[in-house]
């Protein structure tokens, strides 16, 4: 018998959660398996190892991130408006796959060294080279200032954007794009009060 793809996400949902709060050196298979329900041998009907769940988990989340992505980078849409909606986009995936960009986040320098994970290097590169174009184009196009240091405003709309992981919840008081809305607002227009 296969196994349901319905149970398959399930699993990789609850190890998801397991290796976003324990890490993944100190998450086992059994710990995974006993927060699903079921014996830690029963695990690898669903899946070949610990490091297989890993990257169904990371692969997924990455794939999906860059579909929305690549769309925006096609949309043909001005620097700010691409910045705005890559940060969009970025709140979405925190809210549609928040265990893994948790995973992604303390993980990914320690996984990207392991022939298995190399895609994340890639994936990281070509996440640098998007923002980083966007910004050298807002400022070229004198949409953003001129004396900004592009590799350091990169860096804190990246990190501003995806540390919202270590506490956002899906369902709360405020959704992906509220968020996003919030965050651009004092990102692009900061938080002093305009005479």
């Amino acid at each position: 018998m296969t196994p349901s793809p319905a149970r398959r996400r399930e699993l990789l949902a609850t190890a998801a959660e397991v290796f976003a709060a324990q890490g993944y050196n100190a998450t086992t298979v059994r710990k995974i398996a006993d927060e699903a329900g079921m014996l830690a041998g029963s695990l690898y009907y669903h899946f070949d190892s610990k490091e297989g769940i890993l990257d169904e988990i990371l692969s997924s989340f990455l794939e999906e991130l860059w579909q929305g992505y690549d769309a925006v980078l096609a949309a043909g849409l001005g620097p700010r408006e691409t910045i705005e909606a890559l940060v969009t986009e970025s709140f979405r995936e925190i809210d549609r796959h928040r265990a893994a960009v948790a995973i992604y986040q303390k993980e990914s320098k320690h996984l990207a060294k392991q022939e298995r994970f190399g895609y994340l290097v890639e994936s990281q590169q070509k996440f640098e080279k998007a923002w980083l174009g966007t910004l050298e184009r807002g400022v070229a196009a004198q949409v953003f200032r001129s004396d900004l240091d592009i590799r350091l405003t990169y860096r804190f709309v990246r990190d501003t954007v995806w540390v919202a992981a270590s506490w956002y919840r899906p369902g709360g008081q405020h959704s992906p794009e509220e968020i996003a809305r919030q965050y651009l607002s004092m990102v692009l227009d900061g938080i002093a009060v305009r005479e």
